[in-house]
């Protein structure tokens, strides 16, 4: 079967690329931006709103996979929502290459005209000051090591020309992510002790953007890309899949909007002064609602989102914390929070999206620290008590942790499927699984106690934060039983208050 670049070229669709300028790098090769920032791009330019190219660069160690130079960069994204599935070849893309294996070629970026924008993904951790980092090493460690040297070439082949600034918007889930890269840059650039006309460069010249973005994206489908290639006549090993949904909103500090209209080819993405009140009700109502009811119906059996949600108890749990618990704590108009509820309930139901639980498991302990903590705090805060659906995924997480060492040295809990036992691993930082394997050891009612006064878990002792040990200590145990029963007899009792 001929693959993705031979297939386009039989059609005359090889030469992509041709009369667009070189505007955007972008550090990361990654499924999330392939399959949202370029799909964005790639539409952008079907629609005349934009003349773009992307140049992927690879941030980390490693080789970048094969299948980038085998098919000169182009994949498919396959999008699926309640309107069906939309397959679409991504071509905006015109070369990838690793910053390690191919830094000269890295930094001959730095010196095009043309390049007007940067935009990355590298992780959460990735956008951290690295007092270690050297400005010697061909790259640097660090991501903001390696853009700052790369911005430092740029201002010296350009001598400072305010016009070769460049528009800086990084995705990376962390609060004031452009703002947090920008301080990073700066503190490097006084670490390495580099002229002030180039710190009045990057503060007068370059505009860093915060940026929020939604879109749920499950990747490579290894479990039906044959059928596909089948189905579309060429092999493409790079294939993207993803829900339809998207939302992009971007707060730069100058106005972008004619240089990166995006939106003016009818994409979603919003430009605003204050990103603030749209990152508290993503995070609280999308991302709260995945680490709420993950833990519990992982311990039920289900594997995936739409399998969970397709169970009436889980159902009304997610509806009901969202809609009584999670939306009173935002200071946002209720109809417009509820509507976006009920489109993030839809979106968790979507059948073609293959979104594993256990991946969303992965580092659930921070996880319900900055997602759903803050909301059940303000809520005891605002109304006196304890909101009891929030306190059960809660009681739920602290019994999906309560695990112990296998004779391979993982830590690993047990749940049924299928009426048998199942092992499955608990994946956090190893600070995290240490406190838990430690505490696991006690019965359930000091295990709640020592695991809720951990303050480096939580950032303070719960205990003191107006939760009962003893109804999460009750709680644990019920769900430990029967994780179905607990959350039915919870529903049970909300609907008798």
């Amino acid at each position: 079967m001929k693959n993705i670049r031979e297939y386009m070229s039989e059609k005359g669709s090889s030469d992509k690329t041709e009369g667009k300028k070189v505007k955007i790098l972008q550090f990361g090769e990654g499924n999330f931006l392939r399959g949202f920032v370029d799909e964005m791009i790639d539409k952008a330019n079907d629609e005349k709103v934009m003349n773009a190219e992307v140049i992927i660069v690879k941030p980390r160690k490693g080789s970048l996979s094969k299948a980038f130079e085998e098919q000169n960069c182009l994949y498919t994204t396959s999008l699926r929502g309640e309107e069906g599935i939309c397959n679409r070849v991504i071509s905006c893309v015109s070369e990838a290459y690793s910053c390690y294996d191919d830094y000269d070629r890295f930094m001959e970026l730095a010196k095009d005209a043309d390049l007007r924008f940067i935009i990355s993904n590298t992780t959460e951790a990735g956008i951290v000051f690295d007092s270690s980092d050297k400005f010697s090493s061909d790259p640097p460690a660090s991501f903001p090591g390696k853009l700052a040297k790369f911005l430092y070439l740029r201002y010296k082949t350009f001598e400072a020309d305010r016009e070769k600034g460049v528009v800086i918007i990084p995705v990376e889930l962390i609060d004031d992510n452009g703002a947090e890269l920008k301080r990073c840059i700066l503190r490097l650039a006084d670490l390495w002790d580099l002229e002030k006309k180039f710190i009045d460069w990057i503060e007068e010249a370059c505009i860093f953007c915060s940026t929020l973005v939604d879109r749920i994206i499950s990747g490579y489908p290894a479990e039906e890309a044959e059928s596909l290639w089948e189905e579309w006549g060429y092999k493409d090993e790079l294939i993207v899949t993803g829900e339809s949904f998207g939302l992009w909103v971007i707060e730069p500090k100058k106005d972008i909007s004619d240089e990166f209209p995006l939106h003016k080819a009818g994409l979603p993405v919003l430009y605003v002064n204050d990103i603030k009140p749209y990152k508290k009700r993503k995070v609280r109502i999308l991302n709260g609602a995945h680490t709420s009811f993950v833990p519990a119906a992982y311990l039920m059996g289900y594997d995936t989102v739409s399998q969970a949600m397709s169970d009436k108890t889980i159902y009304d749990f997610v509806n009901g914390l969202l809609k009584e618990e999670v939306i009173p704590t935002l200071d946002m108009d209720k109809t417009e929070s509820e509507s976006f509820a009920d489109s993030v309930i839809a979106r968790f139901k979507n059948p073609y999206i293959r979104h594993e639980l256990s991946a969303i498991a992965l580092n659930s302990i921070s996880k319900w620290k900055t997602r759903c903590m803050p909301a059940m705090l303000d809520y005891i805060d605002m109304f006196g008590k304890v909101p009891e659906k929030m306190l059960f995924s809660f009681a739920a997480l602290l019994a999906f942790y309560r695990a112990g060492r296998d004779e391979e040295g993982r830590l690993v809990g047990k749940r049924i499927c299928n009426g048998k036992e199942v092992p499955y691993e608990i994946r956090d930082e190893d600070k995290v699984k240490k406190i838990f394997e430690n505490a696991a050891v006690l019965d359930i009612e000091d295990y709640v106690k020592r695991v809720m006064s951990e303050k480096e878990l939580w950032g303070r002792n719960l205990s003191e934060a107006g939760l009962s040990e003893q109804r999460v200590a009750c709680l644990v145990k019920e769900i430990a039983e029967s994780p179905r029963r607990a959350l039915s007899m919870l529903l049970s009792n909300a609907k008798d208050s």
